[in-house]
Parts: structure tokens; sequence; C-alpha cells
């Protein structure tokens, strides 16, 4: 099956262009021109990866971003002409997992796509083979291969990085990550931003699972290294 993307920007002209791209690597492209548009698309639609122009009418890319969070962890690829490091920042706040800055080469966001894809697909295998399809912690339990999280019978929707994240820690706990280990592991060597987009997974991650997260209980600091995550008792 062709994987399914949306693009959604105003500029007509771009999305044409990036359409006209992914079509020709057998993808299957829908458009969208302002962020209202996209959340209803994203709603009815199962999609394998969205980009996102920050810049929209009605909706912009952020709020179109944290409302996609409330219901799927469809991977999302910010497209931004700001440049600024506060920018980026903010669209991994709200839930994107990676970012392009434009103007752009058409040949890095295939890049960025199917460096996203050849991360998350083999991770369901990976799981499977390995016979720990399901990790459970306390209330926490993570189901590798639907790459579902839950707290007790709720689903808590992470984003795949997120997701990723909290994977690597649960696999292995009591082992401190430093930021620049899951920098590595989860977004790959030749990712171009910095630690700091480990820090705000890490924050976003405890704002979901953990009850008090300024006092976490699973995913703790490990001061001027890293971060580890605390096995509980189920």
């Amino acid at each position: 099956m062709p994987k399914k993307v949306l693009v959604v920007d105003d500029e007509k002209l771009i999305v044409k262009g990036i359409k006209f791209s992914l079509e020709q690597e057998d993808m299957s492209v829908d458009c969208a021109y302002d962020g209202e548009e996209a959340v209803e698309m994203a709603k009815n639609n199962d999609y394998d990866i969205i980009l996102l122009d920050l810049m929209l009418p009605k909706f912009n890319g952020y709020e179109v971003c944290q409302q996609i969070r409330e219901f799927s962890n469809v991977p999302i690829i910010m497209l931004t002409a700001k440049g600024e490091d506060m920018d980026k920042i903010l669209g991994l706040e709200y839930g994107a997992d990676d970012y392009i800055t434009k103007p752009f080469n058409i040949l890095e966001v295939k890049a960025r796509i199917k460096a996203i894809f050849r991360r998350v697909e083999p991770k369901k295998a990976a799981a499977a083979d390995t016979g720990r399809n399901v990790l459970i912690s306390g209330k926490i339990s993570l189901d590798c291969d639907g790459r579902r999280a839950f707290i007790g019978d709720e689903e808590i929707a992470l984003t795949s990085k997120e997701f990723e994240v909290l994977e690597i820690l649960m696999r292995n706990p009591d082992r401190v990550y430093t930021r620049e280990n899951l920098m590595n592991l989860v977004w790959g060597t030749d990712y171009p931003g910095d630690v700091r987009t480990v820090d705000v997974h890490i924050r976003r991650l405890r704002e979901k699972i953990e009850k008090d997260s300024g006092n976490p209980l699973y995913v703790h600091t490990k001061w001027g290294v890293g971060y580890y995550f605390l096995n509980k008792e189920n």
C-alpha cells in the first residue's frame, strides 16, 4: 500500500510541487490549504505523515498540530519560513516530530520523510521478534506493536518521537541516557537540531504520563548526565 501523506500549506505552488514530487515516490498525497481544513482531513483519514506549514489561515500550524495531537500520533513535519530557534522549539512543544526551514530542497523533504518511515516501521517488527510486545511499569503500559500508550485503561496520545523516547527508557530501566544518546537513537546522527529537542520531548512526555510532572515517578533526571526510567511494581 502506498504511504498516505497530507500536505498543508496556503501557497498552492508549493503544495503542487511537493505533491508532484512525492507522487513520483509512489506516495498518495492529499492537500489542505488552511488550518481548519487540515484538522478535518486528519480526523477523517489515516495518514502516515503530515507536512504542516506554520503560517496558515484560520488556524496556524501550532494550533493545527495541537489539535491533531488530541486524537492522533501521526508523525508531523513542520514547514516554516522562520529560522529562529524559538520557532523550532515551539513547533516541537506543540507535538511536531521534525521541522524543515523554508526555502527547502525537495530532496531534503523526501529524505526527512523516508527517515521517519525507516525509524517508525521496523520498531513494530523488532518488538514482535523479541517477544517484548508490551512493556508495563506501574500504571503505564506500552503496546510496542500498535505503538499505543496507556495510563491504566486510558490511552494517552504520544507523538512518534515521544513514544520512541519512552520505549527506549522503559526497555532499559535505571540506565541513564545522555541527551546526546537519546538524540542519536531517536532522531538519528544526521538530525540538524540540538539536544534541547530532547529536553522538550522529555518535558512533554512527563506532562502526559506523570501525575505531577515537577515530581516525576517514572522519567527522572540524573543531574549533569541525562535521563532514566525508574521501574515501578505492577
